[in-house]
């Protein structure tokens, strides 16, 4: 059995600005910037409702990128994940070295843990970005909900979906990151994508494909996470 373990760690959480418009998109067919005014973010959610979203997907996918849009968006505090790592961790990484189930665990369950510090310091909503390749590394943010002071807390994910080739473009034009070709070769190879299954049973996963532009991806990451809180508030 997983056991939450202590960790100190140097980088604070992220707390993030109030909540901007999303950004206007000229180009995208399928979502409107219309479409995700049609309910005010701030009716969205249920009064003291405790919100985790964790973006994921591979290594240059977006997930930073995407994950501060909707912190900014929604006033929800912003946990960079890849600040966590250990430098094992990132030796490993850097060295092209792929990480294996025993390097993750402490990893997942400190970024689990450290949503939950920032609900318990009063955020209303924290997004986390975390790779979360496989399933039951999800499941280990899924127990959130179990340790979260309040009942009402949520986890849910947004997957960056996006082929190989596109994410080996990204990381090459990245200057100075850790994240190498090998590595989105081994993290494609460790990926479990969300399937039906798991989507229907669990509800808890949301599909953004990151195929378009950034603001393409934006209002398409914004009009999931609106699906999700608007779901909620009308519980």
């Amino acid at each position: 059995m997983l056991q939450t373990v202590e960790q100190s760690h140097p980088k604070p959480i992220h707390y993030v600005s109030p909540p901007t418009p999303p950004t206007s998109n000229t180009g995208s067919p399928s979502v409107s910037s219309a479409s995700l005014n049609t309910v005010k973010v701030a009716q969205m959610s249920i009064p003291n409702h405790h919100h985790i979203l964790i973006v994921t997907g591979p290594a240059g996918c977006g997930k930073s990128t995407i994950a501060q849009h909707l912190a900014d968006r929604y006033g929800f505090d912003y946990i960079e994940g890849d600040e966590f790592h250990p430098k094992a961790n990132i030796d490993k990484m850097a060295a092209g070295i792929p990480l294996n189930d025993e390097d993750r665990w402490d990893w997942l369950i400190l970024l689990r843990d450290q949503a939950l510090e920032a609900l318990k310091h009063g955020a209303k909503g924290v997004v986390v970005t975390c790779s979360a390749l496989k399933k039951k590394y999800r499941d280990v943010i899924r127990t959130a909900r179990l340790y979260d002071e309040d009942p009402n807390a949520s986890v849910h994910f947004v997957y960056l979906r996006a082929d190989k080739q596109t994410l080996l473009a990204r990381v090459r034009a990245r200057q100075g990151h850790y994240m190498k070709d090998a590595m989105v070769e081994s993290q494609f190879a460790a990926l479990e994508e969300p399937d039906e299954a798991e989507c229907k049973q669990l509800k808890d996963v949301e599909v953004v494909d990151v195929k378009g532009t950034i603001q393409d991806v934006q209002l398409l990451a914004s009009a999931a996470v609106d699906r999700v809180l608007t779901t909620n508030f009308a519980r």
